[in-house]
């Protein structure tokens, strides 16, 4: 289950990702992303679970401006070596 809070601090926007995060969130997770802008922080601190299209779509928000903050370290490690895939590496 995905759990998606709101916080606002200042003028920055942070979407608290709670529970497991799937393909079939992602439309729920990018239009979330798309009505607080680009540059919104994603606090993952408490994300369990993901699955590859998930990994994908990080990385290509991460590209694009969005922060990921206390991305758990097994997230990180596939987000690397999808990003070396991806590359040819």
């Amino acid at each position: 289950m995905l759990k998606i809070e709101t916080l606002s601090v200042g003028h920055q926007t942070i979407l608290k990702v709670i529970g497991r995060v799937q393909s079939e969130n992602l439309p729920e997770l990018a239009a979330q992303i798309i009505v607080h802008g680009a540059h919104v922080i994603l606090d993952m601190d408490q994300v369990t679970l993901v699955d590859i299209e998930v990994v994908r779509f990080l990385l290509s928000i991460e590209s694009s401006g969005t922060v990921l903050w206390n991305c758990p370290p097994f997230i990180r490690e596939w987000m690397t070596c999808e990003r070396q895939q991806l590359h040819g590496n």
